[in-house]
């Protein structure tokens, strides 16, 4: 199976598509045993392409004994591109994909999207706040809108699995003033590990709201920022939400703080805010 945009299609095409892509060269952003990034140019547009090689039948089994679903191929986060245009949520734009092979172990593909320019990830946009802080209106806007984007994506059975701020990309001219969060496009990127589901599980929604949380924890965000991402998130009044999903809360502060122990050895600043957000 092959799927290539129109612009791509005067450039692949014949009986060889699938292997002169593989075999396309470029700028390589990333490179596993069986996994690799690269951009390429096609007249004035840049593209990614992701290639997925067989992952072999240890690496599936290894997956499965810890119960997580292995990641075999392009095709869940081609899936994942669409399901999230359904949803009126940006991401990128799909240039072509394409997967052969019927044993999942050995199985080939490859997904391509067009290049995202003049973007920003919310890590790096929101990296100087702790020690320039930025208008009180435009944080506001961003958490309110992240908050939005997560509800959407939740509340119709998507989970990334690695939701966190870098995965944000943000178009820097749509930072306007008055800043409201409908104006802010945000695209979300890096759906390779999105599940799809009629309703999502709620230990994966921890896992999303904790990697959030987790990923948020050095830029200098107030008790009222949380309380804000709360509201917007449960699309609730504040009292409720810290009452009625309280035990979804504690869940979520738990993991993102043990996630942070985990990778910086040290728990976060001292006065960090979630210290005391059920607290009213």
């Amino acid at each position: 199976m092959i799927e290539l945009s129109p612009e791509l299609q005067t450039r692949f095409n014949g009986p060889d598509t699938f292997d002169r892509i593989l075999a396309l060269d470029g700028q390589t952003f990333r490179a596993f045993a069986n996994r690799r990034t690269l951009r390429f140019e096609n007249g004035d547009k840049g593209y990614f392409l992701k290639i997925h090689e067989g992952v072999g039948w240890l690496e599936i089994l290894k997956n499965l004994l810890y119960f997580r679903l292995p990641v075999v191929g392009s095709r869940d986060e081609w899936l994942a591109l669409r399901r999230l245009r359904e949803l009126g949520v940006p991401t990128m734009n799909i240039a072509g994909f394409g997967e052969r092979g019927w044993n999942p172990a050995r199985r080939e593909s490859f997904l391509i999207t067009e290049e995202l320019r003049n973007r920003v990830s919310l890590e790096d946009f929101c990296h100087p706040w702790l020690l320039n802080p930025p208008p009180p209106a435009l944080k506001r806007a961003l958490v309110a809108r992240v908050a939005a984007v997560a509800r959407t994506l939740h509340t119709h059975g998507v989970n990334h699995r690695d939701f966190y701020l870098c995965h944000f990309l943000l178009d820097p001219s749509t930072v306007t003033y008055p800043c409201l969060p409908e104006r802010l496009r945000l695209e979300v990127i890096d759906l390779h590990r999105a599940q799809l589901r009629a309703r999502t599980p709620r230990r994966w929604i921890v896992k999303d709201i904790a990697g959030l949380y987790f990923s948020a924890m050095d830029i200098g965000l107030t008790r009222r920022d949380l309380y804000r991402f709360m509201q917007v998130y449960r699309r609730a009044k504040l009292r409720d939400t810290l009452v009625q999903d309280r035990a979804f809360w504690s869940d979520v502060t738990r993991k993102a703080t043990r996630l942070y122990l985990r990778i910086f050895k040290r728990p976060p600043a001292a006065g960090w805010p979630h210290q005391g957000i059920l607290e009213r």
